[in-house]
């Protein structure tokens, strides 16, 4: 951050000798030391030229040395240009002539960048120091600071005070000073907490800095009272001069202190003025003691609030009141309600700020019947007027959701509460009720009513809730005019709101603006950032905000850790989780659930369990960030596996949870598992959601189930750009390219937007059937209608297109041309085409380029020992193959499976170690000989001697799976084949046969497509 160069408010001691060279010293070989000081003739320039004053000085220092360097100094700088100071050239020379730099010299280097201001100059002294190791030297630092400060780089000053391993009161003063000249409040707020949370005592000139920095800005003025706190505390310090001046402290002196600081919270101070106390011997003293109870209750130390209250010999009822509220603050409601029976057997009579006090303790716990019983107390005491009971009542009320009766009081007080007002806006807004809402709203301004600041964030929060973004921006202009928008509270809740609807550049603004900088809003907007996949943002806001000294809370802790989790940034998310442990956030479930989330999205499943089960109370959140975790990067079989142990823990399943599952079984093509979840969906009520319908059409079009996918979307009572896109895509891969291209038309006439997972789909459909000028359109579409930019996946569309065609020097000539250099699948896609028609002279072309990308990857070999054994050329197919054994590169073994019985049977090319493997074998020869009857011929253009073809051509993995099938399923039930690779001619042109033979539907999966093969046809018409 450059900033405005400023004067500094300090000025800087200086002694000549000590900025000597070190080894100046011992060169001397006089017994005793020359009188340096003699030789400096009086002159004014030395106070504002450090290097002329240096030159004399080594000069002198070399008149009564032995050595040769008595004219080693002649041509050192000495006139400055005041724009580019010659420190570095100075010490340029030093270095030539043999002479080396401490950090003495270096001091008086940097005093004359300060002189003359020059930052390019300090920051290469900088780098010149941190290279020598002097950046341990604390007043080389801290002259360091001064240069950066003094110069307007304050975050280049922050980085120094980072870097520094024992930072003084004085460093950290230099940096505050400096943020406050530039009035920038925030940053000097930040800075102060920083430094009081290092336990780094401030002195006087440390507030003098941060009261500037405060005065004449619109920070709260609660920030002023806690620094005008910790000022009274430091003067306490010196409490034993008091002493001697005949100032005594007195117990009304420290129990307002006392109060003052439980008042703004700064319980630090007060636990250290207890100590005073203590030895002043004012402890037995009950208006102190009421302070310290107010205090601990407060802080939340209820131990030490209880130790005091039961020790004081003479309670009152400011006593019981300070511990009743503190209990019910924490939490501790039946406590509070026990000590209520305890202050009346004592006959203490309770007041209103009693009944308020039990009154939300009873709020927190709904014990309604007891708060109403309280209430007919309250108005038979003729308390029923104070403000602050009537605001716990009607708290108390809608806590307990009874509505109606809090509704009646509401419009029975007669006063003119804002604090009530509010309330009802929080009572509607927990309800989701937008229009009453805004109706209290309404008749709060018809009333004359003037909002305060908590009256527009309960509106913010209503209208985030329900993603009424359109009306939060309306409050928001109103809120700018009533001369809310700097409010720290206010800010927040708009920054969530924009960030929640992931308006992040406007939340950032909103940020930037604040003057006063607080945790709520950094962790809102790292939320945010991460919640909507910026996960690089997210975690650099993060570290800003830690940076400018604002100590991070759970929230912002667990949405950093996510946003590793994003990028799997594995390393860094572990730091990240150390901090929070140590800032004592070690149990928090929220950081618990990121972290279980970055391990298994790292892969690290091990890691992920053992993190889980750290977790102490584990909910759905806990269970969800594993299933979708593994889900998400491939381990779909673990994230089934964890789905079912959920649901044996009784752990209620939710929407989130059943979309992981599903697309988890979607993505291993496994239908079963996916049934039974879509059975539970329905059981369970959330066959409506649109999120589970969407994952369903994936689910079922993945497992080759269509037609099921189809009766989904069909079904689907909202659909939106996902559920088009599942169901386009699902047509596509099953080769109906004409329904894919009928649905994206209807996509388009309801008035849905298609974004570039709609023209993958649609491209692909164009593709699959042949339709080239039509899908070449839709390609110039995107751009021209829609204003989507190609990525790599269209290209590799648009090349699949033309090259399936046969197209393949206009292919080509696209993929020269495209603006992006072509991937590894684009140059794939064209060499698998090249095999097809026989084109061997683009396949090598192709081929080389595919080398060059990925030089491990067997399937370029295999492709381009293909097109030499279509064309032939038998002895370079055999080097293709030698050139893959010679790189050590496998070849990846073909696998196809099928699910029988609830089993899964998987097979490999001449796979012999089946139960059923003899049968298996007779039944594919008998199937072999029908084939031939009815017209069969293997293909062999790809294999070498007669013997290798005989050996190999039959026992591909797909024909192993099918026959097994065929033998083991009813004859009603199609056969569903998968396999890990493309299927080849051969085995194509077999199942076609097979299917007209044995009178089945067979369905199969390779990596590129599904096959459904009926009656000797396959849905690709050989289009493939």
């Amino acid at each position: 951050m450059l900033m405005t160069p400023i004067s500094l408010p300090w000025s800087y001691p200086r002694s000549l000798f000590g900025y000597f060279p070190r080894a100046f010293r011992h060169q001397s070989t006089l017994k005793t030391a020359p009188n340096l000081h003699k030789g400096i003739p009086p002159r004014h320039s030395f106070l504002t030229n450090p290097y002329l004053l240096l030159k004399n000085n080594l000069a002198n220092l070399a008149r009564f040395s032995n050595t040769a360097i008595s004219n080693a100094f002649d041509d050192f700088p000495v006139q400055e240009d005041e724009g580019n100071p010659k420190g570095i050239d100075f010490l340029h020379i030093m270095e030539e002539r043999g002479i080396r730099a401490n950090h003495q010299t270096y001091l008086w280097l940097l005093e004359g960048c300060l002189n003359y201001g020059s930052l390019l100059c300090g920051q290469k002294l900088h780098g010149k120091i941190l290279k020598l190791g002097f950046d341990s030297e604390h007043v080389l630092c801290d002259r360091i600071i001064d240069v950066y400060v003094a110069c307007g780089d304050l975050d280049g000053a922050v980085k120094v005070l980072d870097d520094m391993h024992n930072r003084s009161v004085s460093s950290w003063n230099r940096i505050i000073n400096g943020f406050a000249a530039n009035k920038l409040t925030g940053r000097v707020l930040g800075l102060f907490r920083r430094m009081t949370a290092e336990k780094m005592s401030p002195d006087e000139t440390t507030f003098a800095g941060v009261l500037r920095a405060c005065g004449g800005s619109n920070v709260s003025f609660h920030h002023v009272e806690q620094i005008h706190a910790r000022i009274i505390y430091h003067g306490f310090g010196a409490h034993t001069r008091m002493h001697t001046s005949g100032i005594a402290p007195t117990p009304y002196i420290f129990s307002s202190v006392l109060s003052a600081c439980a008042k703004i919270e700064l319980f630090d101070v007060g636990e250290q003025l207890h100590g005073l106390v203590f030895k002043e011997g004012f402890s037995c003293e009950t208006y102190v003691c009421n302070a310290l109870v107010t205090l601990y209750s407060r802080s939340g130390n209820l131990t030490s609030a209880e130790q005091i209250f039961s020790k004081m010999r003479y309670g009152d009822g400011v006593s019981y009141n300070s511990m009743i509220s503190g209990l019910a603050q924490q939490g501790f409601s039946d406590r509070a309600l026990e000590l209520f029976k305890d202050m009346q057997l004592d006959c203490l009579k309770p007041d209103c700020v009693t009944v308020a006090s039990l009154l939300s303790a009873c709020a927190s716990i709904g014990a309604l019947h007891t708060g109403r019983q309280l209430h007919s107390y309250a108005m038979k005491a003729g308390m029923s007027s104070d403000l602050i009971l009537e605001g716990s009542l009607l708290d108390l009320y809608v806590k307990c959701s009874d509505i109606d009766t809090a509704h009646k009081f509401f419009l029975a007080t007669e006063t003119d509460n804002v604090v009530l007002w509010n309330v009802m806006l929080v009572a509607y807004g927990q309800l989701g009720s937008l229009s009453d809402s805004f109706e209290i709203f309404r008749q709060m301004q018809i009333e004359g009513m003037l909002p305060n600041q908590f009256t527009y964030p309960s509106l913010l929060k209503t209208c985030t809730s329900v993603g009424a973004l359109y009306l939060g921006e309306q409050i928001h202009t109103q809120v700018i005019k009533t001369g809310f928008q700097l409010n720290v509270y206010v800010c927040s809740v708009l920054i969530d709101m924009y960030a929640k609807h992931g308006k992040l550049d406007t939340a950032l603004k909103i940020l930037r603006r604040q003057t006063e900088e607080d945790v709520v809003s950094w962790t809102a907007l790292v939320a945010g950032h991460a919640q909507h996949g910026m996960f690089a943002e997210a975690l650099k806001l993060f570290l800003e905000m830690l940076n400018r000294g604002i100590r991070s809370d759970n929230i912002g802790f667990s949405s950093a850790i996510s946003a590793c989790a994003g990028i799997q940034a594995l390393n860094q998310g572990q730091q990240i989780h150390a901090k929070s442990c140590v800032s004592g956030y070690s149990d928090d479930p929220s950081i618990g659930n990121s972290l279980v989330s970055l391990y298994a999205r790292c892969g690290r499943i091990k890691e992920a369990y053992l993190a889980f089960e750290k977790i102490d109370d584990r909910d759905n959140i806990s269970w969800n960030a594993l299933i979708s975790g593994f889900a998400q990067h491939g381990y779909c079989e673990e994230a089934l596996k964890v789905f079912v142990q959920m649901t044996k823990a009784g752990v209620e399943v939710n929407l989130f949870t059943f979309a992981s599952a599903v697309s988890a079984a979607a993505n291993i093509a496994n239908k079963k598992p996916g049934k039974q979840i879509h059975a539970m969906i329905l059981k369970t009520g959330y066959s409506s959601e649109t999120e589970v319908s969407n994952v369903l059409i994936t689910l079922y079009a993945k497992c080759g189930g269509i037609d099921d996918a189809e009766r989904e979307f069909r079904a689907m009572v909202e659909k939106n750009e996902v559920s088009w896109n599942a169901l386009i895509t699902g047509y596509s891969q099953h080769g109906y390219g004409i329904k894919a291209l009928h649905l994206f038309e209807e996509m388009k006439k309801l008035g849905m937007m298609p974004n570039h997972i709609t023209f993958v789909g649609v491209l692909t459909a164009c593709s699959h059937v042949g339709m080239v000028n039509e899908g070449l359109d839709y390609f110039e579409s995107m751009s021209k209608e829609h204003g989507l930019a190609p990525k790599p996946e269209h290209y590799v569309c648009v090349v699949n297109l033309l090259s399936r065609a046969g197209f393949l020097s206009r292919a080509r000539r696209f993929v020269e041309d495209m603006p992006t250099k072509p991937d590894a699948m684009v140059w794939r896609t064209l060499l698998s085409a090249c095999i097809v028609h026989k084109n061997m002279e683009i396949g090598e072309f192709a081929a080389r380029h595919l080398l060059e990308l990925e030089p491990e990857d067997s399937a370029t070999y295999v492709l381009l020992s293909n097109i030499y054994a279509v064309a032939g050329k038998w002895d370079s197919r055999d080097y293709a193959r030698q050139m893959m054994k010679n790189r050590g590169v496998k070849k990846e073994p073909g696998r196809s499976w099928i699910e029988v019985k609830n089993s899964i049977h998987a097979f490999f090319v001449g796979d012999r170690l089946h139960p059923l493997a003899d049968k298996i074998y007779e039944y594919l020869k008998d199937l072999n000989e029908q084939a031939a009857e009815i017209g069969y011929v293997p293909d062999h253009c790809t294999l070498g001697e007669q013997g290798q073809r005989d050996a190999t051509v039959h026992i591909h993995s797909e024909k192993l799976a099918i026959a097994f099938g065929l033998l083991s399923l009813s004859n009603t039930i199609p056969v569903h084949v998968f396999k890990n690779l493309r299927v080849c001619n051969d085995c194509h042109n077999w199942i076609k046969y097979v299917s007209k033979i044995s009178n089945r539907a067979i369905v199969v999966r390779d990596a590129y497509r599904f096959h459904h093969f009926e009656g000797g046809i396959c849905s690709c018409r050989d289009y493939w």
